[in-house]
């Protein structure tokens, strides 16, 4: 019996050698299951929020206890799990393999990121063990930099401190890609995953700063009472909105720009195609992260907002739309005549597409200045925001994982099962969250545990569509953790795929390549399947 190849799992196996390794493979590991953690937690607020919308009254816990959950939910799942899951997870693993490289710029600079992503969620999660926060994600001065009384300081810390790992992180896949690109390689040879993460951490490199330096200033007038945003104070409440939007808008395009990678890697191989318009999509991508910083204005329509400049930042929002708008076209003229196989990253994909497209459309209306007003403060924001984060980017992310998963680990997983579970998470979101446009559109107020009862059977479907969602979480962890030990092994390119990271090793050795790649081929070069070539459905059949 031979012994197994030497790789990055099965090298020193101590929880010391993992601590402290600068191998980007096992960092994207690292940060897989810090993620998973506070996504659970998220998940478990997220989970009591929707048992007490079940009836009108506010029955299970108090309207303190509510406002602290909503603000669980929203910054673990904003900072700690929605913005590091695919840059730093899925961009730690398949950078360097993608681009040919044997690690990233700089490994030490990679683990220092994960260290500051762990320090900042201890101090967020120490602040929620303490009693929590009651300002919701968003922080609105003054009430947050002055009047609450629950753990803010702590709270804000631990997302200053992670928005370090994140600049870091940026930092070290915009050098990475510029100067470590396996020869022959390129720009418009790389892999769009490559161009959407370029663009990703342009806009981490910009924009947290800017969320530092908020955070920074909240922490300061809340602690010393210098008045930088209270009006008794002579501050600003709407200069912290400026502030904080300018950031969190372009974080919207950190979350789902990586997600739009994860599925312009995957439609090419399940339609064994080419993608249709490979310039058109890789610039959108930069359009996108180049316009999505001007935008932030359509948050504050109804906080004093000069009228001019809302219809300015209505038409730059109707602007954003546009190179969103040309990937899906590009998408689907990709599959259109294509031999599309519908294996489970697949079906994650097509979820994808429609839930990113019904949210998308549903951000136009919420551009478009008497609609807002309208709709602001209601559950159509809520419906609109998950649609596009939660529909589209962890939909994404799940695609991604499904698809990397024999590369990772060498490991199948159990094919039915994995189709299964992506229909289930699509028809629990829809359920979810389709009624909560209806909700907003009819008037019900977002971050309320009381309503009024003409409301309930809209909740009473969201909360029966929430059970489903978790349903189709659950399902994804129980069969991919039984399939590090049972699943049957997988060989270099289980899915026939195009790509850097399919031509080595399954899981990949601890330096990627045996030699360095030379690349003499366009991206996603796919021929037409023959008879002879085995389909992407074989591995798992």
């Amino acid at each position: 019996m031979t012994a197994e190849p030497q790789n990055y799992l099965n090298g020193e196996y101590t929880i010391k050698s993992w601590l402290l390794t600068t191998d980007h493979k096992r960092i994207g590991l690292l940060y897989l299951l810090t993620i998973l953690f506070f996504f659970v937690i998220a998940a478990f607020a997220a989970g009591l929020m929707r048992l007490e919308l079940l009836t009108p009254q506010g029955d299970l816990v108090s309207s303190d206890t509510y406002n602290k959950l909503f603000t669980i939910h929203g910054v673990m799942m904003v900072w700690f799990f929605l913005i590091p899951s695919i840059p730093s997870v899925l961009g730690n693993f398949l950078v360097p393999l993608m681009i040919g490289a044997r690690d990233v710029a700089f490994p030490r600079l990679n683990l220092l990121s994960w260290y500051l992503f762990v320090l900042g969620g201890f101090f967020t999660f120490h602040a929620v063990i303490l009693g929590g926060v009651d300002t919701g994600w968003t922080f609105y001065t003054p009430y947050s930099s002055t009047y609450s009384n629950s753990h803010v300081t702590e709270m804000a810390l631990g997302i200053f401190i992670a928005g370090f790992g994140s600049i870091l992180t940026g930092l070290n896949f915009i050098i990475t890609i510029q100067k470590m690109r396996a020869p022959g390689l390129t720009w418009f040879r790389l892999p769009l995953f490559i161009w959407s993460m370029f663009a990703t951490s342009i806009i981490l490199v910009l924009a947290t700063p800017v969320l530092a330096i908020t955070l920074l200033l909240m922490g300061v007038e809340r602690i010393w009472g210098i008045g930088i945003f209270n009006p008794k104070l002579g501050g600003d409440p709407v200069l912290f909105q400026h502030l904080f939007w300018f950031y969190s808008h372009p974080a919207v395009y950190i979350m789902i720009l990586p997600g739009m990678g994860v599925v312009s890697e995957i439609i090419p191989c399940f339609s064994r195609k080419q993608i249709f318009g490979y310039k058109f999509v890789a610039f959108s991508s930069v359009a996108i992260a180049v316009i999505g910083f001007l935008v932030w204005g359509h948050h504050m329509f109804v906080s004093s907002q000069s009228i001019y400049a809302g219809m300015a930042f209505s038409l730059l929002s109707f602007l954003v739309s546009i190179p969103s708008a040309i990937k899906v076209f590009n998408w689907t003229a990709t599959l259109y005549r294509g031999s599309i196989s519908f294996e489970a990253p697949m079906l994650y994909v097509l979820g994808f597409i429609g839930l990113f497209v019904v949210g998308g459309l549903t951000g136009l209306f919420l551009a478009t200045l008497a609609v807002d007003v309208h709709v602001h403060g209601t559950y159509f924001v809520v419906a609109h925001f998950h649609y596009i984060m939660v529909g589209g980017m962890v939909t994404a992310f799940m695609a991604g994982i499904h698809f990397w998963w024999p590369k990772i680990t060498g490991r199948l997983y159990p094919e039915k099962w994995a189709q299964f579970s992506a229909i289930i998470l699509f028809i629990g979101f829809n359920l979810t969250f389709f009624p909560q446009f209806v909700l907003g559109y009819l008037g019900m107020p977002r971050r309320v545990h009381e309503y009024a009862p003409e409301f309930q059977v809209y909740n009473v479907l969201s909360t029966a569509g929430a059970t489903i969602l978790g349903v189709g979480y659950l399902l994804p962890l129980i069969y991919l953790l039984w399939s590090l030990k049972n699943g049957p092994r997988a060989d270099q390119n289980p899915w026939q795929a195009a790509g850097l990271e399919w031509k080595t090793a399954s899981p990949p050795p601890e330096h990627n390549f045996e030699e360095t790649p030379v690349i003499t081929e366009e991206a996603y070069a796919y021929p037409p399947l023959t008879s002879s070539q085995p389909t992407p459905e074989e591995p798992h059949g």
